[in-house]
C-alpha cells in the first residue's frame, strides 16, 4: 500500500472517529457547541486532537511536522538529483514542459532555491464550437547545500526540460576533503 494511500484510510478512519464521537456524546445532527458552563465543546476539541495526534503518530510523524499535500502522492516535485564530486556539486531538475523563462534559480545561506512558474493557454475556435483551456502551476524547491559554494561561479542551463546547476566549491571546502587509503585482508595498502 502507497504512502498516499495510507493516508487516505488514515483519513477516512479519523472521519469515522469523528463521526462516532460526535454521536457517543449524544449529538446526532451537529457538532456540541458551549452553553453557559457547559464545557462539551472543548472537551470534544480535546478528544478530536487527540485523534489527530494518533494519526500523527501512526505515520511516524510529530506536531508540526505533517506532509504536505504533493508529497502524500509520492516524491515532492519537480524531481532533483544531487551529484557531489571533489571539486563541485551539480543539480539536475526535470522540468518538462516549462522554458528558462518561467525559471528562477538562487544560492543563499548554503542552499540552492529552484522557483517556476508554468502557464498555459489554448484556444480552439471552430465554425461550431468553441474551447478554451487555461492551466497555472508555481513551485518552489529548496536544496541544502553540503559545503560552501564559490557564488560567483555557479552555472545555470536548461536544455529538453532539463535544469542543470553547476555550483563548483569554495576553495576551503575542497581543502576539506581528504582522501583515505583502504587496506586490504592481507594488509596492503590499495
Amino acid at each position: 500500500m502507497s504512502v498516499a494511500d495510507k493516508i487516505k484510510e488514515s483519513l477516512k478512519e479519523l472521519k469515522q472517529d469523528i463521526k462516532d464521537l460526535a454521536h457517543r456524546r449524544g449529538h446526532k445532527h451537529q457538532l456540541p457547541v458551549r452553553h453557559g458552563g457547559d464545557q462539551s465543546f472543548f472537551s470534544l476539541q480535546r478528544e478530536i486532537n487527540d485523534l489527530f495526534d494518533g494519526l500523527y503518530r501512526s505515520h511516524g510523524l510529530s506536531k508540526g511536522q505533517w506532509p504536505e499535500a504533493g508529497s502524500w502522492l509520492g516524491d515532492e516535485w519537480p524531481s532533483v538529483d544531487v551529484t557531489d564530486s571533489e571539486k563541485q556539486v551539480k543539480v539536475k531538475v526535470e522540468l518538462p514542459g516549462m522554458d528558462e523563462d518561467g525559471i528562477e534559480v538562487s544560492v543563499a545561506d548554503e542552499a540552492l532555491t529552484i522557483r517556476g512558474e508554468k502557464k498555459t493557454e489554448v484556444e480552439d475556435k471552430g465554425e461550431d464550437h468553441y474551447h478554451r483551456e487555461c492551466s497555472y502551476g508555481s513551485f518552489h524547491r529548496t536544496i541544502p547545500l553540503p559545503c560552501e559554494i564559490d557564488t560567483n561561479k555557479v552555472d545555470a542551463s536548461f536544455k529538453k526540460g532539463v535544469l542543470t546547476v553547476t555550483l563548483p566549491k569554495s576553495v576551503a571546502a575542497q581543502a576539506k576533503v581528504k582522501k583515505i587509503k583502504i587496506k586490504t585482508q592481507s594488509g596492503d595498502l590499495k
